[in-house]
């Protein structure tokens, strides 16, 4: 009896449809202190999204500004 191993692939392009449509949030924050004293922070929020996605999500949380 034979083993057969299903493997579900994604090309490039459909990760990357998928990622524009969908959208992705990455929120990154640092900070490196020496004996409580801080030397560095860093703070960072990338958002990789298609322009409707961006649009649609920006407009509910009021990043956009009013039409007139």
């Amino acid at each position: 009896m034979a083993v057969e191993k299903a493997i579900a692939s994604s090309s490039l392009v459909e990760v990357v449809d998928r990622i524009l449509d969908k959208g992705v949030v990455v929120d990154a924050w640092v900070r490196v202190s020496l004996v409580g004293i801080e030397l560095l922070a860093i703070e960072a929020r990338v958002v990789v999204a298609g322009v409707e996605t961006f649009l649609k999500y920006a407009e509910a949380v009021g990043l956009l500004p009013e039409a007139a």
